[in-house]
């Protein structure tokens, strides 16, 4: 009589649990286009429509609000500034500063939006690394 050895088995530990689920970064709900991560976009994009506006409505109503100016102060339309009324030269040179100006205060508001964005949903690895950017 023989008698065979007895098999070997291998015993593993069943899985007790679902799977696991993994917190995505700010980046890559983005990257995957999840709602997070629309969320995410959104805001940014609500932060620099808001910006837009209100520069859009401070510049508009100021340039608006100057031929009003020379409307209820006729004395600008008399006045001379090397032989050019007050009310040409302010239009013809003093506009074009203030929407530089405009301009710049929008671009510096713009860039700092998408900074502390970037920041939010920020590099999280070595590999996520943006240029010129220390790794965290």
């Amino acid at each position: 009589m023989s008698v065979d050895p007895p098999r070997r088995v291998r015993v593993t530990s069943p899985r007790t649990s679902g799977t696991r689920s993994r917190r995505l970064t700010p980046s890559a709900e983005i990257d995957r286009r999840t709602r997070l991560g629309e969320i995410y976009v959104s805001s940014l994009l609500r932060v620099q429509l808001r910006l837009a506006a209100g520069v859009l409505l401070v510049v508009v109503g100021t340039l608006a609000a100057l031929p009003l100016l020379f409307r209820a102060v006729p004395a600008l339309s008399r006045e001379l500034v090397l032989g050019v009324p007050v009310s040409w030269a302010v239009l013809a040179f003093g506009v074009y500063p203030f929407l530089v100006l405009g301009g710049w205060f929008y671009l510096r508001r713009a860039e700092r939006n998408e900074r502390d964005f970037a920041d939010v949903v920020g590099p999280t690895g070595p590999d996520d690394v943006a240029p010129g950017r220390p790794a965290p």
